[in-house]
């Protein structure tokens, strides 16, 4: 692993720590001392995304992430939060036994977790995840949401 302060392959482990199903290593570069975490992860290829249109893909945790970072922006959420909301949304999809998942399935997961997490923030992934074509369904929404 390099240090991304100064490039030096040489570092060491100072802690670790096993978070569902990855593994946290806070290392420290032998060469110019500064400290930085890293995330281990066992890849599972194997799990294709059903799209609205019916094609294919790798399912990819990192565009949930970013779905999620840009439904967050400028709330008071952290990215360690996000973080964990990503790690369990890949761990139930994983647990559904299927090579194959639905954006369907993968966005109501996220928006169950959204819903708790921030009001601000669902309303955010939800109009884009459902696609909202008016005020109407806003404000339907809203009111799901207030009960």
């Amino acid at each position: 692993m390099r240090c991304p302060y100064c490039g030096e392959s040489e570092t060491k482990v100072v802690d670790s720590r096993e978070i569902t199903d990855q593994t946290r290593r806070r290392r420290e570069c032998e060469k110019c001392s500064k400290r930085f975490t890293t995330y281990e992860r066992v890849e599972n290829l194997d799990l294709n995304v059903i799209k609205k249109d019916g094609s294919k893909q790798a399912f990819d945790s990192q565009k949930i992430k970013q779905s999620i970072i840009k439904a967050c922006a400028k709330r008071p959420i952290t990215l360690e939060e996000i973080d964990r909301l990503v790690e369990y949304v890949e761990y139930k999809v994983k647990s559904f036994k299927t090579g194959e998942v639905s954006t369907a399935k993968i966005g109501a997961e996220v928006m169950k977790k959204l819903a708790k997490l921030d009001k601000v923030a669902y309303l955010r992934f939800a109009s884009v995840y459902k696609d909202f074509k008016n005020i109407q369904e806003f404000e339907e929404e809203i009111s799901k949401l207030e009960k």
